[in-house]
């Protein structure tokens, strides 16, 4: 059956990759505060039990976006249970290890792709068959990027391949879902405050070859954003936005 809230309405459905922690834990937390029923993904269950607790609702499922036949498995299930999808959030993503280019392994740059590029794909694609497929049909889908597929930081080519990656991802998926009721977008993050970036905090590699702190967002910031966006209507699309924090060295970097 499909969720529904006190009153009796149904509660719109969304799916949070990366759910655990960061940017993910923070837009489900957000989402659930304005009456979403938030499904938290990830690979650890204990964080992701954490994300529900501190949204004070939701469901949880272990999932790595990386395993085709778990992710159609996961997305099969949940239609099954809940009736839809109307947000598919893809949050999952990992840095990678920071070294220049001629140090980086196959190993390392096939992790960074396999999860920031192939688990997006996966979960787009699996979202929009059940998007298309339910009634009313569509839904939307908002991919995390980075600022680093505009302007890359030093010693990070795995991760800049792999956002510039989403944004060409994005696009197509964009006019796949046009005809399908589906709003597919993006938005880049720049120095928002979670483990991922604590690192720029302390002292971030600069393109002369110095270290030096940079500014950050409260990663809050990023889910009431992304909050705003899903709450419009799916008439309305918002391709690429970029949000970030204002003293950062973006603009002119290097």
């Amino acid at each position: 059956m499909p969720a529904t809230e006190a009153s009796g309405a149904r509660s719109p459905v969304t799916v949070v990759t990366g759910g655990g922690s960061g940017i993910g834990r923070a837009t489900g937390i957000a989402l659930a505060r304005i009456g979403h029923h938030v499904v938290f993904c990830g690979r650890t269950r204990a964080a992701l039990e954490e994300s529900v607790g501190l949204a004070g609702s939701g469901a949880i499922a272990v999932l790595d976006v990386t395993d085709e036949a778990a992710v159609e498995l996961f997305f099969g299930g949940l239609v099954d249970q809940l009736g839809r999808i109307d947000t598919l959030i893809n949050s999952a993503g990992v840095f990678g290890v920071q070294q220049p280019v001629t140090h980086t392994t196959l190993a390392d740059w096939s992790q960074t792709m396999t999860v920031n590029v192939t688990g997006t794909f996966l979960c787009a694609r699996t979202a929009m068959r059940s998007m298309a497929a339910q009634s009313p049909r569509g839904g939307r889908i908002v991919n995390i990027g980075s600022v680093s597929a505009q302007t890359p930081r030093p010693h990070a080519a795995a991760y800049t391949a792999s956002k510039h990656a989403i944004t060409g991802l994005t696009r197509s998926l964009a006019l796949d879902g046009r005809d399908l009721d589906i709003a597919v977008g993006q938005i880049d993050v720049g120095n928002a405050s979670t483990s991922m970036t604590a690192v720029h905090e302390v002292g971030a590699l600069q393109p002369d070859g110095t270290r030096r702190a940079e500014p950050t967002i409260d990663v809050a910031h990023v889910a009431s954003t992304i909050a705003h966006i899903v709450t419009l209507p799916t008439s309305v699309s918002v391709p690429f936005l970029t949000i970030m924090a204002t003293g950062m060295p973006f603009m002119g970097r290097g």
